[in-house]
């Protein structure tokens, strides 16, 4: 039987963070294990839950993880074995700190960073090909990112023995707890720098703006977010850097509304075409269609043009593109138009709407001409 992605058996992104992931692995772990969980599948369950916790906290074997799965011939991890589950002291060192210590030097997966970008609607509609500048931190080239001043070498820090951790044993009714605390002598690094770097002042890393080149797909919408694999904070201890995230922000249209791949729009028409029909121009994405309107169309009256919307971002076709009539009423008249109307109501002509829309006209001239006439 095929094993289960690592993420899915934790429930978190592959983005997600060792906190989220950490949060994730307590959570299941005090549910099914066996001590607390009397379940016939418990044991099972638990052992595949620190599986996937022990590759995915690991910064190293999680880059092998993202990069083979479980087919990386070099990652040979295997679950818990029947002995490993103790009493409750080992659960309280699990969800409190205890348990087998990592190696602060070995390589970590940098942060991912995010990126909000502003679109215009035409942009975010058909994509395009554009260079972002991001903040981010760098390895410091003059101390090739170890913080140490040329020449010199970072020293094992003397409070923790180079563990980057201290233990604290606190006895409990329910076993031995060991809080696990982040060592305040070298932060966690399990080393010191006592000649520091001059450029980056022994942090090991400098702030730098860099310039990138992104794809952005046609159809994106507000709230979606493309994922720039390597374009994030670089890595720890030669580890690999993390990813980007754009997150997209569209702005409305004057004309246009979108809703998912669908476009809406209110289209003005006057009370004779509306009466007598006629074929009017319609402005939609890739440039105007003419559509016919039958003799009698009221005032709120939808058409709709299919595959004239937004594709889809991830290439399932293309929306449709839906249109409202809006009948205006003229404001000035000459006489002989009034006189045509007296006869016409006197003849048992149905009632005109009286709403006048504002600026329809111009809305749909500035459509033409921004999506091609």
């Amino acid at each position: 039987m095929s094993k289960r992605d690592y993420y899915d058996v934790l429930g978190v992104e592959k983005g997600a963070d060792e906190q989220e992931i950490k949060k994730a692995y307590r959570k299941l772990a005090r549910k099914y294990h066996p001590d607390v969980n009397k379940e016939a599948d418990a044991e099972e369950k638990f052992k595949e839950v620190k599986e996937a916790y022990d590759t995915l906290s690991d910064g190293q074997k999680r880059a092998h993880y993202d990069q083979f799965g479980h087919a990386d011939p070099n990652q040979g991890f295997g679950g818990a074995g029947a002995g490993d589950f103790g009493g409750f002291s080992d659960i309280f060192d699990m969800f409190f700190g205890g348990g087998r210590q990592r190696d602060p030097n070995a390589p970590r997966q940098g942060q991912d960073l995010q990126y909000t970008m502003i679109l215009e609607f035409k942009e975010a509609v058909f994509g395009k090909e554009t260079e972002i500048e991001i903040p981010r931190e760098e390895n410091c080239e003059t101390c090739g990112g170890d913080g140490a001043k040329p020449g010199t070498s970072p020293e094992t820090c003397s409070k923790c023995g180079g563990a980057g951790q201290l233990n604290v044993e606190q006895n409990t009714p329910f076993g031995r707890v060991v809080n696990r605390r982040v060592c305040d002598q070298c932060d966690g690094t399990g080393q010191t720098v006592k000649d520091k770097c001059r450029t980056c002042g022994g942090r090991g890393k400098i702030k730098k703006r860099k310039k990138i080149s992104v794809t952005i797909p046609a159809g994106v919408d507000t709230g979606q977010q493309l994922r720039v694999p390597g374009q994030g904070e670089p890595g720890i201890n030669g580890g690999p850097p993390g990813d980007l995230f754009v997150v997209f922000n569209v702005k409305e249209h004057e004309f246009f509304q979108r809703d998912g791949d669908d476009i809406f729009c209110e289209m003005p028409i006057t009370f004779v075409q509306a009466a007598l029909g006629d074929e009017v121009e319609v402005p939609t994405l890739n440039g105007k269609v003419k559509l016919k309107v039958p003799a009698g169309t009221q005032s709120g009256t939808h058409f709709r043009l299919r595959g004239k919307g937004a594709p889809n971002v991830r290439g399932a076709g293309q929306g449709d593109q839906h249109i409202q009539m809006r009948i205006v009423t003229p404001k000035k008249l000459t006489d002989r138009q009034k006189e045509l109307l007296r006869e016409f109501n006197e003849e048992g002509g149905s009632d005109m709407p009286d709403e006048q829309s504002q600026n329809f006209f111009a809305k749909v001239k500035r459509a033409f001409k921004n999506f091609g006439e």
